[in-house]
C-alpha cells in the first residue's frame, strides 16, 4: 500500500514579520546602508563650504573649531544652522512620507499632496498676518495645529474607516488647492505677510539661525521615535487590517500613532522651512528599490537619504543661483517633477 499522505503545517510569521533576506540581500542593504550615511556626510561637507563665498575644506574646519577664524561667524551663524535645518527637515519630510505611504497603501501619499504642508502654512499665514506671530517658538505650534487639522480633515471627507487611497488623494488635492489659495490672499491683502512671508512660502532653509534647529528638534525627534516605534505593527497592518488583529496588532493604535508622527515632523519642517514639495514623496519611492515595502527598513533609511536629497537640492540653488541663490523649494519642484515622472514611465512608483 503506498504511504499516506502527511500534512504540512504553514506556521504563521510573527506580527510584522517578513521572510528573511539571503545573506547576499543583507549585506548589500548593510553596504547601501553605510553608503547613503557616507553620502549624507558628504552632502553635509558641502553644504558647509559651497555658498556665495566658497571655502576649502580647511577653511570649514577653522571655521568650525576656531573662533579666531575668519571664517567662523559665515560657518557658524549662517552655514552650520542651514545644514542643520537640511538635516533635521529632510529626515522628517523623508520618515513621513514613508509612513503615510505605508499606512494609506497609496503610492501618492505625500505630505504636500494630502494637504497636510498646506494646513500648517495656512496656520502659519493666519498667525503671521493676523497675530503678528514672528518667532519660530510660536509659529510651530500654529504649524502643528494647522497640520493636524487637516489630517483629520482629509481623513474625514475621504470617508473615515472606509477611505480608499483614490479618495484620501483627492480629498487631499482639494484642501491642498484651497488652503493655498488662501495663503496667497492673505499675503495680497497684507503687504507686511508679503514681505515675512514671500521666501518662506516657497521653501527655503536661508532663514535658519542659531536657535531654529533647538527649537525644531523636540518635535522632530518625538515624530521620528514614534514612527519608528511603530514600524512592525506598522507592517502587520500593511497585510489588511484582519490579518494585522491576528498577528498582534492593534490597527486602530497604529494609525493614530502615525497620524500623530505625521504631524509633528510635517508641522515642526513647515513652521521652519516652509512647505517644500516632492521629498517626502520622491525619498521612500527611489529607497525602495534598495530596502523593499518593509517598513522597518524603509522608514531608517529615508531618515538617512530623504536629508541628502534636501541638502543637494540647496546647494544646487547656491550654486546655480549665484550671486543669489534659488530657493530649495523651486529646486525640489523643478527637479523632483520629472524625476517622479521618469519613476512612473519605469513603472517604479505605484509598487508598494
Amino acid at each position: 500500500m503506498p504511504p499516506e499522505p502527511t500534512l504540512s503545517v504553514i506556521t504563521p510569521p510573527r506580527s510584522g514579520a517578513v521572510a528573511a533576506p539571503a545573506p547576499g540581500r543583507r549585506r548589500l542593504r548593510a553596504g547601501g546602508l553605510a553608503l547613503g550615511v557616507l553620502l549624507l556626510a558628504a552632502v553635509a561637507v558641502l553644504s558647509l563650504a559651497l555658498g556665495a563665498k566658497p571655502l576649502s575644506l580647511a577653511d570649514v574646519w577653522h571655521g568650525l573649531t576656531d573662533p579666531a577664524s575668519p571664517e567662523y561667524a559665515v560657518v557658524h551663524q549662517g552655514r552650520l544652522p542651514r545644514t542643520l535645518l537640511g538635516l533635521a527637515a529632510g529626515a522628517a519630510l523623508g520618515v513621513a512620507g514613508a509612513a503615510m505611504q505605508t499606512l494609506t497603501r497609496n503610492p501618492l501619499a505625500d505630505p504636500g499632496l494630502l494637504g497636510i504642508n498646506a494646513g500648517a502654512s495656512a496656520a502659519v499665514a493666519t498667525a503671521t498676518a493676523l497675530l503678528g506671530v514672528a518667532d519660530l517658538d510660536q509659529q510651530v505650534w500654529y504649524a502643528l495645529l494647522g497640520a493636524a487639522a487637516v489630517t483629520v480633515a482629509v481623513h474625514a471627507i475621504a470617508g473615515g474607516r472606509q477611505a480608499t487611497p483614490a479618495r484620501l488623494a483627492l480629498a487631499g488635492a482639494a484642501l491642498n488647492a484651497a488652503l493655498y489659495s488662501y495663503v496667497s490672499a492673505m499675503m495680497l491683502v497684507d503687504s507686511t505677510s508679503l514681505e515675512r512671508m514671500r521666501f518662506w512660502t516657497v521653501g527655503s532653509l536661508a532663514a535658519a539661525r542659531t536657535d531654529t534647529v533647538p527649537s525644531l528638534l523636540p518635535f522632530v525627534l518625538a515624530g521620528l521615535v514614534i514612527a519608528l516605534l511603530v514600524t512592525r505593527p506598522l507592517a502587520a497592518l500593511a497585510l489588511g487590517d484582519d490579518s494585522a488583529r491576528a498577528l498582534g496588532a492593534r490597527p486602530g493604535l497604529v494609525r493614530g500613532a502615525v497620524i500623530v508622527a505625521v504631524t509633528l515632523l510635517c508641522g515642526a519642517a513647515t513652521a521652519a522651512c516652509g512647505p517644500i514639495v516632492f521629498v517626502g514623496l520622491l525619498a521612500p519611492h527611489l529607497v525602495r528599490a534598495l530596502t523593499g515595502p518593509d517598513p522597518r527598513r524603509l522608514l531608517p533609511w529615508c531618515a538617512v537619504f530623504a536629508p541628502a536629497l534636501l541638502l543637494t537640492a540647496d546647494v544646487a540653488g547656491r550654486l546655480l543661483g549665484r550671486p543669489g541663490e534659488l530657493q530649495v523649494g523651486l529646486v525640489t519642484a523643478v527637479v523632483g517633477g520629472p524625476l517622479f515622472l521618469h519613476l512612473v514611465r519605469r513603472g517604479r512608483v505605484g509598487r508598494l
